[in-house]
């Protein structure tokens, strides 16, 4: 078959239309739309080259506009027709389709043509237990069949002999009432719809189901016959030509994914974590849902997303006021100005750095869509032009300046206080006070055992049960540092006891306590640290150990750090209450902050960026020229 150079190039112009468009609309996803639009441009230019479909595989946090991407770059190719979205699911359910194949039939997609195909929420597909045994699947089970070659087998040859049977005991039964002197007897009667839907599916006619439907049945019966002749009617349909996306959300990948309520942790820190996500680590997470076979068949395109940064909210919220300022204008008449106050008040209470964009939008409805028609109403009866919206962070108000008409200009107030800032501000005194003597407890720990300032440190948090955190750089375990960071684990609770006395340390160390058991367990059990036991204790079946045995060398372990860690907090106990009080009084240090504090007291540590890996020295240890721990 000639190429149609012509129609290349006018795809290739619709292709970088879609490239256009698309970043035009998504914010901090730029190099996700160039990875996909570059790999699927063999299908959309020249499909026909193709020996098996193209698998393109979509991964990160909830909010990132997977799914959007996906109906967007369908639109932009004019594929809407040849579209479908597929949630799959191991378990049974309402649903009466129980395959892959009798979903892309039903949407008329078993042509061997062009087509689009998008798996959601694949990871609800699961194939394994968290304890990695099997589950038994009964459904979509096809679903690894088209991964693997593109190709679905049919159960046609069943289908149309049950046709055939079907009409030849409709022919006796015809000839029978006739025979017993029924009148009016319909010797072609018409075929259900859903009956004509399969027989054009199973047959490729391309007559419209109506008017197979209307077909006489010995007509039908000659295309039957016709098509099992040509025998390709058996054949597995081709999806060489199907675009197969799939997307899905792998907490496993995404350690930090679980943290869903943390709107006060930097956005720029969960951006350089999740830039740390690599195609292994994502084969690692489906590792733990999916057998080892089946993870292969997922291929090698994965599209990993980032985690928005804060200049990406921040444009975000940008290009959502400038929509609400155009739709004032074209159906109003009326410019509304929005000062940077107001933006500012939005990203307070609306970005949850996990949470992807869903909460932004939900805050500017709240905060300036919601307002904004109280204005509105005010200068449409004064026959006002232009409102200008600020928010007085002092006096927790929105403030409008109403002008541009006859009438005087007129200022409106109303009260308000942002739904995260009203929690923020419901945490008591003594109650930051403690958490701020906790959190820099860990934070000294972290200093003197690593030399680095954390990124952030926090005492006064959106939550209704007031908390904080501490939140380091990613760090290389060795034997060393597995010993540092359960000590800076335990160090939250000893320094309560340091500052408030053993009577008035709270209950805040429960979690602190579960992370560091977690460690010394593994430092003993796993990793094999401990001389005295080197076989792995984690072993599960019938290859277990008694994990009894190392019980005893775990409580020592981690009472001999406690011990040692008590002493570095005596020791540096005037840092302490330095940077104690410092973080009560504001709530929130950077690393910069926290970093001088510690050098008033003494202490020199490092200031890192997001993303930094804290790694030993090996390439010198080696014998190369030195380095040191190096950023991402």
């Amino acid at each position: 078959m000639p190429i149609d150079i012509q129609q290349i190039e006018t795809r290739k112009a619709t292709l970088e239309a879609a490239r256009t468009e698309l970043k035009a609309h998504f914010i901090g996803i730029d190099s996700i739309i160039d990875d996909l639009l570059d790999y699927i441009q063999i299908w959309y230019l020249m499909p026909d080259l193709l020996s098996r479909p193209i698998i393109v595989n979509l991964w990160g946090m909830t909010g990132v506009g997977k799914t959007d991407l996906v109906r967007r770059l369908v639109k932009c190719l004019n594929f809407q027709d040849r579209f479908v979205e597929i949630e799959l699911s191991n378990v049974d359910s309402t649903s009466w389709q129980s395959s892959v194949a009798a979903i892309l039939g039903n949407h008329d997609l078993h042509d061997e043509k062009p087509a689009i195909v998008l798996f959601d929420e694949v990871q609800r597909f699961n194939t394994l237990n968290p304890d990695g045994t099997p589950i038994r699947s009964t459904k979509f089970t096809d679903f690894w069949e088209l991964l693997s070659d593109g190709k679905l087998s049919k159960k046609t040859k069943e289908n149309l002999d049950y046709y055939i049977q079907d009409y030849l005991f409709q022919q006796k039964d015809i000839k029978r009432r006739k025979e017993r002197g029924e009148e009016n007897v319909d010797e072609s009667p018409s075929l259900e719809l859903y009956e004509a839907e399969q027989l054009k599916s199973m047959l490729q006619l391309e007559q419209d189901i109506s008017d197979i439907a209307d077909m006489p049945r010995a007509k039908i019966i000659e295309q039957i016959q016709k098509a099992k002749r040509q025998k390709k009617v058996y054949e597995p349909v081709n999806h060489a030509k199907t675009l197969i996306l799939i997307s899905g959300n792998l907490d496993e990948a995404f350690s930090m994914a679980t943290q869903t309520s943390e709107s006060d942790i930097d956005a720029d820190i969960f951006h350089a974590f999740t830039k740390k996500v690599t195609m292994v680590d994502i084969k690692v997470a489906l590792s733990r849902k999916f057998r080892p076979e089946q993870v292969a068949r997922f291929g090698n395109i994965h599209l990993i997303y980032r985690s928005l940064c804060k200049v990406d909210f921040e444009q975000l919220i940008d290009s959502e006021v400038r929509r609400i300022q155009r739709g004032t204008l074209e159906r109003f008449g009326i410019t509304v100005a929005v000062d940077d106050s107001i933006r500012q008040l939005v990203y307070r209470n609306g970005v949850f750095p996990v949470q992807g964009v869903r909460p932004v939008f939900s805050s500017i409805v709240d905060i300036l869509e919601t307002n904004l028609s109280k204005f509105l109403f005010k200068a449409l009866l004064a026959q006002q032009s232009q409102i200008a919206i600020a928010y007085d962070f002092e006096q927790s108000e929105i403030i409008a300046q109403i002008s541009g008409g006859d009438r005087p200009s007129e200022t409106q107030r109303i009260p308000f206080v942002g739904r995260i800032d009203k929690i923020r501000e419901s945490n008591l005194q003594d109650t930051i006070a403690n958490i701020s003597v906790h959190e820099a407890g860990h934070a000294i720990a972290y200093m003197v055992l690593f030399g680095l300032a954390p990124l952030q440190l926090k005492s006064r948090l959106a939550n209704s049960y007031a908390g904080g955190f501490t939140f380091p750089h990613q760090i290389h375990e060795t034997r060393e540092s597995l010993l540092n960071k359960i000590k800076i684990y335990l160090a939250g609770g000893l320094a309560e006891e340091v500052i408030f006395g053993k009577a008035l340390a709270s209950i805040g160390r429960s979690h602190d306590r579960t992370q560091a058991t977690v460690l010394a367990m593994d430092y003993i059990r796993k990793y094999g640290f401990n001389d005295a036991f080197q076989a792995n204790y984690t072993l599960d079946d019938g290859y277990a150990m008694d994990k009894a045995k190392t019980d005893a060398d775990v409580e020592k372990m981690i009472a001999a750090l406690l011990g040692e860690t008590e002493r570095l907090l005596q020791q540096h106990k005037s840092l302490l209450q330095d940077l104690s009080l410092k973080l009560a009084a504001s709530g929130s240090m950077d690393a910069a902050t926290v970093a001088a504090v510690g050098r008033a007291n003494g202490l020199a540590v490092a200031e890192k960026e997001e993303g930094f890996l804290h790694i030993a020295p090996y390439h010198e240890h080696l014998g190369g020229e030195a380095g040191g721990s190096s950023p991402c």
